[in-house]
C-alpha cells in the first residue's frame, strides 16, 4: 500500500509545517506562553522552534535528510513537552487537561517519530 505510506507522511510532515508555521503567525502569542513558562530569550526561542518544526516536517514530507528531520522533531518534542506541558504542575483543572492532552499528544508524535528511526533506510516506498 505505497499510496497510504505516501499519503500518510504527507499528513505527518504537514502537520509540522504548519505547526512551525504557526510559530510565525502567531509570534507574539507563543512567545507569552513560553514567557509564561519561564523560558529564556522566548522571542528568538519561538523562531528557532518555528524553524526546527518546518525543516523536520519537509524532510519528512519530501523525504530528504530523513535522520537529520527525525531527529531535529524528536529534540523539539522532547525538549518541549517538558518544559511547556508539565501538567502535574498546574492546579486549575482545565489547564491541567488542556496541558495533559498536549503533553500526551507530543509524546504520540515522539513515539512515531521513534518508530520511523528504526526502520532501516533505504524505504521501499520512499
Amino acid at each position: 500500500m505505497p499510496i497510504l505510506f505516501i499519503f500518510g507522511r504527507v499528513l505527518f510532515g504537514g502537520y509540522f509545517i504548519m505547526s512551525g508555521y504557526n510559530h510565525f503567525r502567531h509570534h507574539r502569542m507563543f512567545t507569552g506562553y513560553a514567557q509564561s513558562k519561564g523560558v529564556p530569550l522566548a522571542p528568538l526561542a519561538v523562531w528557532f522552534t518555528g524553524l526546527m518544526l518546518i525543516f523536520g516536517g519537509v524532510g519528512i514530507l519530501l523525504w530528504v535528510y530523513l535522520k537529520f528531520s527525525i531527529i531535529l522533531l524528536a529534540v523539539f518534542l522532547l525538549v518541549t513537552t517538558l518544559v511547556m506541558h508539565q501538567y502535574w504542575k498546574v492546579t486549575d483543572q482545565n489547564m491541567r487537561m488542556t496541558e495533559q492532552i498536549n503533553f500526551n499528544k507530543n509524546m504520540a508524535l515522539l513515539g512515531a517519530l521513534l518508530l520511523f528511526f528504526s526502520i532501516p533506510l533505504p524505504w521501499s516506498v520512499s
